[in-house]
């Protein structure tokens, strides 16, 4: 009599999750053919900020996203998710001047060249961390194609284009108020402020 295979008491998904991961991305699978004769669907991946790991609201928002790319690869079309992450340059300025302050030092200290650099190498350390935890999510984005918001190609074009709408112009240069972060020493948009009532002196 043979013995019957028994399966474990607790499942454990890591290995098997780790394995159809590497095996999707290995494959190809999730890069489109090109040139293709079949209908084309493509969608971005909204990128998370590199100020730190991914949470489980992260993975819920991304979890829908997956569900339709899939569903039109299903369907037979060329799809492709373009990843990437972002520079969330304010916030990522923030943590990194709580990092010199804790060492005694500020970022006028260090210089801008000294400041740049850690910037990059915060973004290379939690840029990569957070690739890992998508690809361990399973996510189907295409990750020959991974961008960052400051990569040259990216940054060359968004200048391109803001040459392109002064000239036509659809953008202007003027006076205009403006939130001013004195600490930062940047202005910031309608969306990083909180707005509080208080009675001062203007």
């Amino acid at each position: 009599m043979k013995k019957k295979h028994i399966l474990e008491k607790v499942y454990d998904p890591k290995p098997v999750e780790e394995k159809w991961s590497k095996f999707w991305i290995d494959e190809g699978l999730f890069v489109p053919r090109v040139p293709s004769s079949k209908k084309k669907f493509s969608m971005v991946l909204p990128p998370p900020n590199v100020t730190g790991s991914l949470h489980v609201g992260h993975a819920l928002c991304f979890i829908l996203p997956d569900i339709i790319v899939r569903w039109r690869r299903m369907q037979g079309y060329n799809t492709l998710w373009l990843p990437g992450t972002d520079h969330a340059s304010i916030a990522v300025h923030n943590v990194i001047e709580q990092s010199l302050a804790e060492k005694g030092l500020t970022r006028k200290k260090v210089g801008r060249e000294e400041f740049l650099k850690m910037a990059w190498d915060w973004k290379e350390k939690y840029g990569g961390i957070i690739t890992h935890q998508l690809k361990r999510l399973g996510t189907s984005l295409d990750w020959t194609r991974e961008r960052f918001t400051l990569d040259e190609g990216f940054s060359k074009a968004v200048r391109h284009v803001f040459v392109e709408l002064y000239h036509e112009g659809l953008i202007y240069r003027d006076y205009y108020l403006v939130n001013r972060c004195p600490h930062c020493g940047t202005v910031l948009s309608d969306i990083e402020i909180e707005h509080k009532e208080r009675k001062a002196k203007l």
